[in-house]
């Protein structure tokens, strides 16, 4: 970091296949500084480090814009929080079908071979009454309203288009599919995962692990053996991973029933101790051919998986790109193709863009301002930041999942550094202060940044006011209190910030809150004088960002 000219070489110096590995070395190198007594980058450095990586993928991967991430996420989630709440009468209704297909065709076993299709139970035939020994209930759908999953299955694997459509007992294989692969869907939001990975976990894949002063971290436990040393395939995510294993549990086990009692299909006593979370779905009602028992399920696109095969799962309309979309998208992956990305079109949603969106979203508190999707983010953040980001984790985390999210992290610091420079931003001494402060940050500069690395002349702390850019711990506080940011304690702002006008909602929120506690706090008090100072710093940011 003291030689800007050999720190400016790094980059051309390194090969794409390898570029990865030496950020994540240096990263490394600067988390245990202290112990090891020196620094090779510090954080701007590495910032500006990775922005002149080679890329190694031949095209950046989208990233989905928040209110279609939020969108998606949340049709997810109410997908499983619906299947939860009737897991009973599922369960139920399941095996009563099964039940009455074993005894038309004398068995299960002989029900899941069998060829002929005049024996259902639910089949319209006009002979099969008349057939000794064999039970006809009418419709499926007069046996799902029973048992009260009626409209369950209609809402979520009905006829889309509005129109009356009879409802057959395939319907629940039908819904057993969705609800695996929303469950997967869902898990891929909340950690970094390939959809590959996601697809191999187990139902005991989610554990637990406690620290005392960070609380409960929820991991991801994929499948290992002893010759492959890929981290452990272990994923830090939220804890609302929860609700998806649970779903995907309770599936996975029902589906077993039929997987058991196939005579092709080859289950062992570990895959009913501890099956996988996705099966092949295998049921008396459908017909499938040996050589696919015998194979693991498909995974097709998330596109094809939950739009085209599940059109009830997202409404189209809620896709469909707007401007604001587009400009954050763009924020982040300026590289997007306007022929598949403008205004107007739908979105295409695919697995590789949730680890992409995943990674940004879990660093970019301030490019992505949405309270509902930081809130959905808050604990799952703190682990990955704990597990990658400082190394906190002495579990052996999953090697290329670390990587996207270290790089992840230098690149929106670089994107944070770059975004001081618009009109959004504003000094509350006036232009030239501003130009003063950012003079020295150009994100496109990488010698420009290697100096501020070698003289340590740049920072970027986010407060409620906007940023603070003074490069030492600040005494007042900032986050607590902005007394001192916006000069409510002396006769002028703090020098070191600069006001964000998109935060004025925020403020007028404290305003109201300062109001609200100077009404009861005590006359001539330091409680009361320190209100009355946050109130002065709030009017003379609301003066400031309002010209």
């Amino acid at each position: 970091m003291r030689f800007p000219a050999v720190a400016e070489q790094i980059a051309n110096e390194l090969a794409p296949s390898s570029a990865d590995g030496v950020l994540i070395m240096l990263h490394e190198l600067y988390q245990n500084r202290e112990s090891l007594g020196f620094t090779l980058l510090d954080k701007e450095g590495l910032c500006r480090l990775e922005t002149t990586l080679p890329d190694h993928e031949q095209k950046q991967t989208a990233y989905i814009p928040p209110r279609i991430w939020m969108y998606q996420v949340g049709r997810l989630r109410e997908c499983l929080d619906d299947f939860l709440a009737h897991r009973e009468q599922v369960e139920a209704c399941y095996k009563f079908c099964l039940n009455a297909y074993a005894i038309n065709f004398g068995s299960l076993k002989t029900a899941l071979i069998s060829t002929e299709d005049n024996k259902s139970p639910f089949s319209k035939s006009a002979d099969l009454v008349s057939r000794s020994g064999l039970r006809f209930y009418g419709r499926f759908e007069l046996t799902a309203a029973r048992f009260g999953i009626d409209k369950l299955l209609a809402r979520w694997v009905g006829s889309s288009n509005g129109e009356t459509q009879s409802m057959e007992v395939q319907s629940l294989t039908t819904y057993f599919r969705l609800v695996s692969k929303v469950g997967l869907a869902y898990l891929l939001n909340f950690s970094l995962m390939r959809v590959s990975e996601g697809s191999e976990l187990k139902v005991d894949c989610l554990k637990v692990e406690h620290d005392p002063r960070f609380g409960d971290i929820y991991v991801l436990c994929g499948p290992t053996t002893k010759t492959k040393q890929d981290g452990d395939a272990r994923w830090p995510t939220s804890p609302s991973a929860k609700v998806a294993v649970e779903a995907m549990t309770y599936v996975a086990h029902l589906q077993l029933i039929c997987l058991k009692a196939h005579p092709q299909a080859k289950i062992t006593a570990e895959d009913v101790h501890n099956p996988y979370l996705i099966q092949r779905c295998v049921a008396p009602w459908i017909s499938t051919s040996i050589e696919l028992i015998q194979l693991p399920p498909r995974r097709p696109s998330y596109g094809m998986a939950l739009t085209n095969h599940s059109p009830k799962l997202f409404d189209v309309d809620q896709l469909r790109i707007t401007e604001a979309d587009l400009q954050v998208a763009r924020l982040i992956t300026p590289t997007l193709n306007p022929e598949t990305y403008s205004v107007g079109k739908v979105w295409p949603l695919a697995w590789h863009q949730l680890r992409r969106t995943g990674a940004v979203n879990m660093q970019a508190s301030g490019l992505i301002s949405d309270a509902s999707l930081q809130y959905l983010l808050k604990h799952v953040t703190r682990a990955m930041s704990l597990y990658y980001g400082q190394g906190y984790s002495r579990l052996r985390l999953n090697d290329q999942a670390r990587i996207l999210y270290v790089r992840t992290m230098h690149e929106v610091l670089s994107k944070e550094f770059g975004r001081l420079l618009s009109a959004r931003f504003i000094s509350p001494h006036g232009n030239k202060r501003k130009f003063e402060i950012v003079r020295l940050i150009d994100p496109s500069d990488a010698k420009t940044l290697s100096e501020l690395a070698k003289k340590g002349q740049i920072a970027c702390r986010q407060i409620l006011l906007g940023y603070c850019m003074n490069r030492e711990p600040c005494p007042y506080g900032g986050i607590d209190s902005v007394a001192h940011c916006g000069g409510g304690d002396s006769e002028s702002p703090c020098p070191d910030v600069l006001y964000d006008k998109n935060n004025s909602a925020k403020v007028k929120g404290l305003d109201s809150i300062l109001d609200e506690r100077l009404a009861h706090a005590p006359i001539d008090s330091p409680l009361r004088e320190s209100l009355l100072a946050q109130k002065k710093s709030v009017e003379n940011y609301q003066n400031v960002t309002r010209t």
